[in-house]
């Protein structure tokens, strides 16, 4: 399998059911309470649901970039500060939605074998603490990007749910559904 085959349709799939979980919590919500989630955190010592939909959205951003061995444009630090910065000014679901969608943008704007480096190739990743992972493109892929982008996602779901959006498991995989075989959806 490709880098673009695996990373492109994960992403893709998974912002999507994101921005379906925030449509969700506006639904099940007046539109104050829905507004304030973003400020909602899963303990005092971590970032608020906005930063973890914006640095989900990073490591879309990220990745896209580190894998086409394209610098980072300037648009990705505004977007990593404004996630860095949440805690004091969280934003609203609607920057939030307009987020996931510069990030599905940016996947759609790619091409076929866009993401398709060599898998062996070096990937040199600086954290802001100075650490620095030397990698594969591969290693990259599969030790880092995806495990962030499900760690920030996954700590989206679990604020949402645990504010009372009333989100399950058929909400995290909706993107199966299309793959379900005929007559074999239990009855309740």
């Amino acid at each position: 399998m490709s880098l673009n085959n695996l990373v492109v349709p994960t992403f893709r799939q998974m912002l999507g059911t994101l921005s379906g979980w925030l449509d969700k919590a506006q639904g099940h919500l007046p539109a104050a309470e829905a507004d304030a989630l973003v400020a909602a955190r899963l303990a005092p010592d971590m970032f608020p649901l906005s930063t973890q939909i914006r640095f989900a959205c990073v490591q879309v951003h990220e990745g896209v970039h580190r894998l086409k061995g394209e610098d980072f444009p300037a648009s990705l630090t505004v977007l990593l500060n404004e996630g860095r910065d949440a805690g004091e000014a969280p934003g609203t679901l609607a920057q939030a939605k307009a987020r996931i969608a510069e990030a599905l943008a940016l996947l759609d704007g790619l091409g076929a074998d866009a993401l398709d480096a060599e898998a062996d190739a070096p990937i040199a990743h600086a954290l802001p603490n100075g650490m620095i992972f030397d990698l594969t493109a591969e290693q990259y892929v599969r030790d880092w990007l995806l495990p962030q982008f499900y760690f920030h996602l996954m700590t989206a779901y679990a604020i949402l749910r645990g504010a009372g959006v009333p989100l399950g498991k058929a909400d995290y995989v909706a993107h199966m559904f299309p793959y379900l075989r005929p007559g074999t959806l239990p009855s309740s």
